[in-house]
């Protein structure tokens, strides 16, 4: 269900920091679309962003949000823990959807949500922001191109100090989840983007692996309650794993790894060369990319093309807007029929939870962990 030609009117669900700094104004930026209502349960933070951003209509709930019959898509912007009740929703309403990571906990409830889409012809993406970067879009392009010939290995980071001090507030965890036994965190929150980005370069899903993780520290301050708690989530973790493809690779990610924000680096190497992309905000600069062959093992930096950003960006601008402009220009694209497939949607989703539930029974069961996990015979 295409909207051939016409500008797409987009519903936001959640009036957060996230909708605030990188996805209205990726919409705003993009003429092709207009966000027509913005719904939040706190309204008052929901009018503050309709005013500051034109939108006309202002709920208090997502039910009267999808009860608007003028709505081509929505975006659902709103914690963790809702995400899949609300796409599910906005599916059966009709809507394409675009929706933060993750879709649901559990791979299969992921899976169920990219049928349901399928089976009503509705576009889905997931915000897998850091595919989206320029520096990113131009390395997909070069593999694509046959720059780094094979590719052999991955290795893959997203690591920052966001939560190295333990006074810093964590968000999005549930204090009241038994402390004995340890959560993942890291694992999900930060290893979703590296591991999508590790399966768009190799071309290829990882077939099995084993990994493991950590708490580091222990006793954090707790947004939720405004005291600190003891904390037993995964801070920082490590798996390596095959692709199918017969590549190999590696990934770690870490809330406590000095570094600045938001911490990506993804290595690839294949039988011709090999690329370095950094999506790290250092001295002004959010990204780079560097590359070698095997005829000059050095690695050089490469400028990233002007046609991979979106009108008037630059490696200057804020990670949140610049990268996520292109994210949300690629599924107004998509949405409109103006490019074929669907990338970075629900099933690709689902793939990156497979993976994370694969590494955590990995870690669980301390063994090699095989994938389809419905092929794994141990639970």
């Amino acid at each position: 269900m295409t909207v051939k030609d016409s500008v797409v009117r987009v519903g936001v669900l959640g009036a957060g920091a996230w909708a605030e700094f990188a996805h209205l104004p990726g919409y705003a930026r993009d003429p092709r679309c207009k966000v027509m209502a913005i719904a939040d349960p706190v309204i008052e933070r929901a009018r503050a962003l309709a005013e500051r951003f034109a939108i006309p209509h202002v709920y208090d709930s997502h039910e009267a949000l999808l009860a608007r019959p003028d709505l081509d898509a929505v975006d659902v912007c709103t914690p963790s823990a809702t995400h899949f009740s609300l796409s599910w929703a906005a599916l059966e309403a009709g809507r394409h959807v675009l929706c933060e990571k993750p879709v649901a906990y559990d791979y299969q409830d992921t899976l169920r949500a990219a049928a349901l889409a399928r089976s009503k012809g509705l576009k889905t993406k997931l915000g897998f922001t850091f595919r989206y970067a320029p520096a990113m879009r131009y390395m997909k392009a070069l593999i694509d191109e046959g720059f780094i010939g094979e590719p052999y290995i991955f290795n893959g980071y997203e690591q920052n100090s966001q939560w190295l001090d333990p006074q810093t507030p964590l968000r999005q965890v549930d204090h009241e989840a038994d402390q004995s036994i340890l959560h993942v965190s890291s694992l999900e929150g930060y290893g979703a983007p590296i591991m999508d980005i590790g399966h768009l370069c190799m071309g290829s899903r990882f077939a099995q692996v084993v990994g493991t993780m950590k708490n580091f520290v222990p006793e954090r301050m707790v947004r939720a309650t405004g005291t600190m708690m003891r904390m037993n989530i995964d801070d920082g973790d490590i798996f390596i794993g095959e692709f199918a493809n017969g590549g190999i690779g590696s990934i770690q990610t870490s809330f406590v790894t000095v570094g600045n924000y938001p911490g990506i680096e993804a290595r690839v190497y294949g039988s011709k060369g090999a690329l370095i992309c950094r999506l790290v905000e250092e001295r002004g600069i959010c990204e780079s990319l560097k590359a070698a062959t095997k005829d000059a093992v050095e690695f050089e930096p490469l400028e990233v093309p002007q046609r991979f950003y979106p009108t008037g960006g630059s490696a200057r601008e804020s990670w949140r807007s610049l990268f996520y402009a292109n994210l949300t220009h690629s599924f107004i694209s998509e949405i409109r029929g103006d490019v074929e497939g669907n990338e970075g949607n629900f099933e690709d989703g689902a793939h990156v939870q497979e993976l994370i539930n694969a590494v955590e029974r990995s870690f669980r069961q301390r063994r090699w962990v095989n994938i389809p996990l419905a092929g794994d015979r141990t639970a």
